[in-house]
Protein backbone atom coordinates (compact mmCIF):
# COMPACT_ATOMS: atom_id res chain seq x y z
CA UNK A 1 0.00 0.00 0.00
CA UNK A 2 2.77 2.35 1.11
CA UNK A 3 3.99 2.35 -2.84
CA UNK A 4 0.40 3.60 -4.09
CA UNK A 5 0.27 6.23 -1.56
CA UNK A 6 0.24 8.63 -4.24
CA UNK A 7 -0.35 6.66 -7.20
CA UNK A 8 -3.68 8.36 -8.35
CA UNK A 9 -2.67 11.75 -7.08
CA UNK A 10 -1.84 14.04 -9.64
CA UNK A 11 -3.76 13.82 -12.26
CA UNK A 12 -2.25 14.24 -14.77
CA UNK A 13 0.88 16.49 -12.80
CA UNK A 14 4.34 15.44 -12.64
CA UNK A 15 5.68 15.94 -9.12
CA UNK A 16 9.11 15.39 -8.20
CA UNK A 17 10.46 12.14 -7.00
CA UNK A 18 12.25 14.40 -4.32
CA UNK A 19 9.01 16.04 -3.07
CA UNK A 20 7.48 12.20 -3.22
CA UNK A 21 10.12 10.91 -1.34
CA UNK A 22 9.44 13.64 1.73
CA UNK A 23 5.96 13.26 1.63
CA UNK A 24 6.63 9.25 2.20
CA UNK A 25 8.95 9.80 5.19
CA UNK A 26 6.68 12.43 6.90
CA UNK A 27 3.67 10.26 7.15
CA UNK A 28 6.08 7.27 8.05
CA UNK A 29 6.87 9.28 10.86
CA UNK A 30 3.59 10.47 11.74
CA UNK A 31 2.43 6.84 11.32
CA UNK A 32 5.31 5.81 13.78
CA UNK A 33 4.50 8.30 16.49
CA UNK A 34 0.83 7.39 16.21
CA UNK A 35 1.69 3.82 16.65
CA UNK A 36 3.31 4.76 20.08
CA UNK A 37 0.70 7.06 20.91
CA UNK A 38 -1.61 3.42 20.51
CA UNK A 39 0.68 2.06 23.70
CA UNK A 40 0.59 4.83 25.35
CA UNK A 41 -3.01 5.32 25.74
CA UNK A 42 -3.34 1.37 25.96
CA UNK A 43 -0.57 1.96 29.11
CA UNK A 44 -2.18 5.07 31.01
CA UNK A 45 -5.80 2.71 30.82
CA UNK A 46 -4.28 -0.07 32.46
CA UNK A 47 -2.89 2.26 34.95
CA UNK A 48 -5.34 4.14 35.44
CA UNK A 49 -7.45 0.91 36.26
CA UNK A 50 -5.19 -0.22 38.56
CA UNK A 51 -5.59 2.26 40.99
CA UNK A 52 -1.98 1.60 41.75
CA UNK A 53 -0.31 5.35 43.17
CA UNK A 54 2.39 4.89 41.91
CA UNK A 55 1.03 3.59 38.09
CA UNK A 56 -1.12 6.57 38.44
CA UNK A 57 1.88 8.84 39.59
CA UNK A 58 3.57 7.29 36.21
CA UNK A 59 0.66 8.53 33.86
CA UNK A 60 2.04 12.17 34.58
CA UNK A 61 5.03 11.93 32.77
CA UNK A 62 2.75 9.40 30.29
CA UNK A 63 0.70 12.04 29.42
CA UNK A 64 3.31 14.47 28.93
CA UNK A 65 4.96 12.23 26.57
CA UNK A 66 1.97 11.80 24.77
CA UNK A 67 1.15 15.56 24.44
CA UNK A 68 4.38 15.76 23.27
CA UNK A 69 3.78 13.24 20.49
CA UNK A 70 0.69 15.22 19.27
CA UNK A 71 2.57 18.18 18.98
CA UNK A 72 4.99 16.61 16.86
CA UNK A 73 2.63 14.68 14.92
CA UNK A 74 0.71 18.81 14.24
CA UNK A 75 4.34 19.79 13.41
CA UNK A 76 4.63 17.15 10.89
CA UNK A 77 1.39 17.56 9.31
CA UNK A 78 2.24 21.42 8.79
CA UNK A 79 5.36 20.92 7.42
CA UNK A 80 3.70 18.73 4.90
CA UNK A 81 0.84 21.15 4.24
CA UNK A 82 3.36 23.72 3.10
CA UNK A 83 5.67 21.54 1.37
CA UNK A 84 2.63 20.09 -0.52
CA UNK A 85 1.57 23.88 -1.28
CA UNK A 86 5.05 24.80 -2.45
CA UNK A 87 5.37 21.72 -4.84
CA UNK A 88 2.45 22.57 -6.34
CA UNK A 89 2.75 26.28 -6.86
CA UNK A 90 6.37 25.39 -7.97
CA UNK A 91 4.48 22.62 -10.27
CA UNK A 92 1.97 25.56 -11.90
CA UNK A 93 4.49 28.15 -12.34
CA UNK A 94 6.72 25.14 -14.61
CA UNK A 95 3.37 24.68 -16.96
CA UNK A 96 2.79 28.21 -17.59
CA UNK A 97 6.14 29.54 -18.02
CA UNK A 98 7.39 26.60 -20.07
CA UNK A 99 7.13 22.91 -21.02
CA UNK A 100 6.73 20.15 -18.35
CA UNK A 101 9.53 17.16 -19.04
CA UNK A 102 8.36 13.75 -17.96
CA UNK A 103 10.99 14.11 -15.33
CA UNK A 104 9.17 17.11 -13.57
CA UNK A 105 11.79 19.67 -14.41
CA UNK A 106 10.52 22.68 -16.26
CA UNK A 107 12.20 23.58 -19.89
CA UNK A 108 11.96 27.04 -20.92
CA UNK A 109 11.03 27.66 -24.98
CA UNK A 110 12.27 30.57 -26.58
CA UNK A 111 9.81 32.24 -28.49
CA UNK A 112 11.55 33.97 -31.61
CA UNK A 113 10.04 37.40 -32.73
CA UNK A 114 9.81 38.26 -36.14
Amino acid sequence: MEGDLFSGFSNGTQVDGKVMQTFQKSFVQVQDILDQNRLLINEINQNHESKIPDNLTRNVGLIKELNNNIRRVVDLYADLSSSFSRSMETSSEGESSGILKSNGKSSQKRIRSG
